[in-house]
């Protein structure tokens, strides 16, 4: 299986950055990839409550996820829309952090939104408080595809192991893992975290990013990491795409899933423990 990864440097403004992305799709998909993956927040990266209020939709009006499931229909392909950022229902207002994994005639085989809202502060001088804005999601998901099954996840999830390992459980064989780091958390922790997702699930973990500094009309500039990441079951580094906007396309052999879970199948493994309550 051919996955292509889509390293993006998004605005704030998802008709601008639409053009882009499909674009990049495209490119994924004349490179041979069947299975495209873009990062976090797809459509808008902001960090003004009051402009993604101007230019967020809900998910039956946004047009983002609309052009991405043509785009998916027209070059055939799986396509894994990292997040999208949209409006929900919710009495306070807060909005939904959504992956959607879209077929090859387009159509919407799975929704996972995002769980663990990244609340931190990273230094005196950066601070984030994604609760805010964004109300967590509940439920773990995992999409069937003919090339295995993936299990949905987002950016800060990956600092929370046993998210993955349920969902490695649940016969997971891809792990995705879009995300907008930080810098500072990136250069630290972006690779050991997803190596380690990987070895201990014996699962591919495919990490397409956001990079570089963002445009940006209104609110605190922003800045991420970069280096979309592919890791291998066994915990091989297999692509790691630097930090400006790029496509990253590399080939799967699905079979190393299996070769990884028996040569340790540490998820055969998992005993109760009594301990501290």
């Amino acid at each position: 299986m051919r996955a292509g990864l889509l390293q993006l440097n998004v605005s704030d403004d998802p008709e601008a950055n639409l053009p882009v992305t499909l674009s990049m799709v495209a490119e994924a998909a004349s490179e041979g990839a069947t299975l495209v993956l873009t990062p976090e927040v797809t459509n808008c990266l902001s960090s003004s409550r009051s402009r993604q209020q101007e230019v967020l939709r809900y998910e039956d009006q946004d047009e983002t996820l609309s052009a991405l499931r043509d785009a998916a229909a027209r070059h055939g392909i799986w396509l894994l829309i990292g997040s999208l950022a949209l409006k929900t229902g919710d009495a306070d207002g807060r909005f939904a952090n959504r992956s959607f994994l879209i077929d090859p005639a387009g159509d919407i085989r799975a929704r996972y939104d995002k769980i663990h809202m990244f609340d931190v502060q990273v230094s005196a001088e950066e601070t984030y408080r994604e609760s805010d804005g964004f109300r967590p999601g509940e439920e773990a998901v995992v999409g069937d595809t003919p090339f295995g099954k993936l299990g949905l996840t987002i950016c800060y999830d990956i600092r929370f192991p046993h998210l993955y390992r349920r969902l490695a459980r649940a016969g997971a064989d891809i792990l995705t893992v879009p995300a907008a780091f930080s810098p500072v958390t990136g250069a630290a922790h972006w690779e050991p975290l997803l190596r380690a997702r990987a070895i201990e699930s014996g699962a591919f973990v495919l990490a397409p990013a956001q990079c570089g500094s963002h445009a940006t009309s209104r609110g605190r500039p922003r800045a991420t990491y970069g280096h979309s990441m592919a890791v291998a079951p066994w915990g091989d580094v297999l692509v790691d795409a630097g930090d400006a906007p790029c496509v990253t396309c590399m080939d799967l052999n699905m079979t190393d899933v299996a070769t990884a879970r028996r040569r340790v199948p540490s998820l055969l493994h998992d005993r109760s423990i009594a301990g501290p309550p």
